[in-house]
């Protein structure tokens, strides 16, 4: 029997490599463009499942230039292949619209006509009555809509289920899509609440109806807004000892530090000026990682401000009497919450923010960024094809913020101990192997690193952001994982973000990306890097010109149990 299987398997593989060059399928998508489909693929899965269940090929053996087209192809999603997908706990979820995107017209996304009034979005802890009522009158009639409208506000927040839990794969791949961890983040969350934001204008005929922000790294704007808590803007799945008066955790890792209103609004602002300023020189570091079509094309490195305080209050914010803090503390369910929109609308601005910091000069001009291309629907219900380029300057989208001051601009921290100090107190260290190969993270993990470069001029220091890397996160089960990175800390266990010597917080969250539309398909599982930025950091704990630093690696939550690292380095970002 074996021999015969391995006859038949030969026989069908010379099949495959006629059908290679000869078998394509022509057709025309909704704007009549020709495209060539090739059906190997399927062919190759059919055969394979003549055979029994062990000749299935491993996801590790597939070779995806086996399969991916010869010529460019950007990142997209197929709109025809939206499937079951796993919650962040891994129970399954579907959030799949009624029918198939790909069967609906298709139109090109086309910049509003600059005779529309810009509108202004304010802070949420500053509108007015009339506003909440407006918004309350908005929100009320998108839940009334049918399921098969697509403005209905389930529909709105599944928009976001599907992207976040692999829910798709890619256009000419067979590799899922992901929006979260990398440099696509920033742009398709500005895609979904600018399309968001006209379909309610457009439900109580007010053009110059624009969302709201959360504040949250303001003072005032730390708290829960009051017009969350009435109305259509409830929602019961909360963590009810989060409500105000309590000031928000920016920090947060699912544990009370018990902090008092001034020391958590201080720590707070330490930690954006780290996560905006000190910890963000390069355009990597803010961003996200690259993420591209294909095998080859996937990372897994999110910015500053996607781990924290963007993951932080999402966990913050949600119901701790629910398994995964549903509904804003996990991803699947997070655009339930009408504050999802304000806490994404204060994203948005702080990327405008951080643009502003560094002389709107173009974060990114790799056309296979600005090509990027998704699909949302439009106050019109229609189905609106988007590409990243549409939405990077967003006075072309005919809305702004209203000005507010950013006070953390002012928050640079301060060493927890004087530098000369702490540089004796360091030398009585036993110097540690910073290969750590493969070591767990269940306990505090501290090693000296030597710096190659020392001495550097200012140009030098602006041309290349010295950071440390932390290379070979292994996460054996898809779980919430955080720890801190220290640099030059005595008693790390007393100190946090208020501390110059915190240098940054890596989080993961659960991703739940694990069921296939196909066998074949890939769900990419690989170790990943965490990069910190530490120019800045350095030159305040007198250390710039030191030869070695002491790096700390800091685990939160018990949650290192199950994480391992294969070690710690510096390198240099341009």
């Amino acid at each position: 029997m074996e021999s015969k299987r391995w006859v038949s398997l030969v026989f069908f593989a010379l099949i495959l490599v006629g059908l290679s060059y000869s078998s394509h399928l022509f057709l025309k998508d909704s704007d009549q463009q020709v495209q060539s489909i090739s059906f190997v693929s399927d062919l190759k899965t059919t055969i394979l499942g003549f055979l029994d269940e062990t000749s299935w090929v491993t996801i590790e053996d597939i070779d995806e230039e086996d399969i991916k087209p010869k010529h460019d192809v950007i990142l997209t999603p197929n709109l025809s292949s939206c499937h079951k997908s796993l919650s962040d706990a891994g129970r399954p979820v579907y959030c799949c619209p009624p029918k198939h995107e790909s069967l609906e017209p298709i139109i090109d996304f086309k910049f509003p006509d600059v005779s529309e009034p810009i509108k202004v979005r304010k802070p949420a802890h500053m509108v007015d009555a009339d506003y909440i009522a407006k918004y309350n009158k908005a929100i009320t009639i998108m839940k009334s809509l049918p399921y098969d409208d697509p403005r209905n506000f389930m529909r709105q927040a599944n928009i976001h289920c599907i992207y976040c839990t692999g829910a798709y794969n890619q256009q000419n791949s067979n590799s899922l899509l992901k929006i979260h961890r990398s440099w696509m983040f920033f742009p398709w969350h500005r895609m979904m609440i600018y399309f968001h934001e006209r379909i309610l204008g457009s439900l109580i005929g007010d053009e110059n109806f624009a969302l709201p922000f959360w504040n949250w790294d303001s003072p005032e704007g730390m708290f829960i807004p009051d017009m969350y808590l009435y109305g259509s803007m409830v929602d019961t799945q909360r963590d009810s000892s989060h409500l105000p008066p309590r000031v928000a955790d920016l920090y947060y890792d699912y544990h009370e530090r018990g902090l008092g209103t001034v020391n958590q609004i201080s720590t707070n602002l330490a930690f954006m000026y780290n996560q905006m300023v000190s910890g963000a020189k390069k355009t990597e570091l803010f961003m996200g990682c690259p993420y591209k079509t294909g095998k080859k094309g996937y990372c897994d490195g999110p910015g500053t401000i996607e781990l924290a305080p963007h993951n932080a209050l999402h966990t913050w914010v949600g119901s701790n009497l629910n398994p995964e803090r549903e509904d804003f503390g996990a991803f699947y369910s997070a655009a339930r919450d009408p504050i999802f929109y304000a806490h994404h609308s204060n994203i948005d601005r702080l990327w405008n923010v951080w643009n502003e910091l560094r002389g709107n000069k173009p974060a990114i001009e790799d056309p296979d960024w600005l090509d990027t291309t998704f699909y949302f629907h439009n106050e019109k219900s229609q189905l609106v094809r988007i590409k990243i380029r549409d939405v990077v300057d967003n006075s072309k989208l005919r809305y702004a913020y209203e000005n507010v001051e950013n006070v953390w601009l002012n928050a640079r921290p301060k060493p927890s101990i004087p530098p000369q100090i702490s540089r004796q107190i360091l030398k009585m260290r036993e110097s540690r192997n910073p290969f750590l190969d493969g070591r767990r993270l269940d306990t505090t993990i501290r090693v000296k690193l030597h710096r190659p470069k020392t001495h550097r001029s200012k140009i030098e220091k602006e041309q290349e952001e010295e950071i440390i890397v932390v290379y070979g996160i292994d996460i054996s089960k898809d779980m919430y994982v955080k720890f801190d990175v220290y640099v030059n800390a005595v008693d790390e266990s007393i100190i946090g973000p208020e501390s110059r010597e915190f240098a940054g917080t890596f989080v993961n969250m659960m991703k739940g990306v694990r069921i296939l539309l196909n066998k074949e398909d890939l769900v990419m599982k690989r170790k990943t890097i965490f990069k910190v930025g530490i120019t800045e950091l350095l030159e305040d704990l007198d250390a710039d010109d030191d030869e070695t630093i002491w790096v700390t690696l800091v685990p939160r939550g018990g949650t290192g149990i199950n994480t391992t690292v294969d070690g710690v380095r510096i390198e240099y970002l341009k």
